[in-house]
């Protein structure tokens, strides 16, 4: 019987050639990349390029292959979920005015890629939130590469589910309502460690308590 089971992917290095038959033509998976994926200003591309920014700052091992079906983004080790979500102010297309920032938050139904099944009921599978927002303004010096046009925020699920307003956006006024904030790409890994429901607990345990 064939083999239908879930193809693991292996990290490719660029160089690997696309093939006729037996014989090896002259472009690679290299310049299909450059190709595909070069423009980090669009949505899709730039949406990757925030979880490995994200990734970077937390530490996170980036040396294998991302998941593209992984129920949240990233985890940060000992255990932390992290789901990365990302907006920009500046778009590759032609623009009126600064796109307005609102990330997206709705709560989704799970797919485990080694069943191919759903979770039955919609939920957020990560411990943590970071918003990533590409926030420079100007796109005669736009550069997704500079961190220093990036700004972060960083919110607990659970801050998230107990939201009164929508469940399926959030705004950037209502981020900075929420969390004092921008953060920094250094400011990062520490925010995320203390929203881990771990890191609350232990920083309302070291609050001293009034008599």
């Amino acid at each position: 019987m064939t083999n239908l089971l879930r193809i693991k992917a292996q990290r490719l290095d660029g160089s690997e050639p696309f093939r006729l038959g037996d014989r090896a033509l002259p472009f690679n998976v290299l310049e299909f990349w450059r190709w595909s994926a070069s423009d980090l200003v669009s949505n899709a591309t730039r949406g990757r390029l925030a979880e490995f920014i994200v990734a970077s700052a937390l530490g996170i091992d980036t040396s294998g292959v991302r998941d593209e079906w992984a129920a949240y983004d990233l985890d940060m080790p000992p255990g932390i979920k992290v789901e990365v979500k990302s907006c920009a102010y500046l778009q590759s297309w032609n623009q009126s005015r600064l796109s307005p920032i609102q990330f997206t938050i709705r709560p989704s139904r799970a797919w485990n890629p080694e069943t191919n099944q759903q979770a039955p009921l919609p939920s957020r599978s990560a411990h943590v939130y970071v918003f990533a927002l590409l926030s420079h303004p100007d796109k005669a010096t736009l550069n997704p590469l500079s961190l220093s046009q990036w700004e972060f925020y960083v919110l607990p699920t659970t801050v998230l589910n107990e939201r009164k307003r929508s469940q399926h956006s959030i705004t950037l006024a209502s981020l900075r309502a929420m969390q004092s904030g921008p953060l920094s790409f250094g400011q990062l890994r520490q925010a995320v460690v203390e929203a881990h429901p771990a890191g609350l607990a232990h920083r309302s345990s070291s609050i001293p308590r009034r008599a």
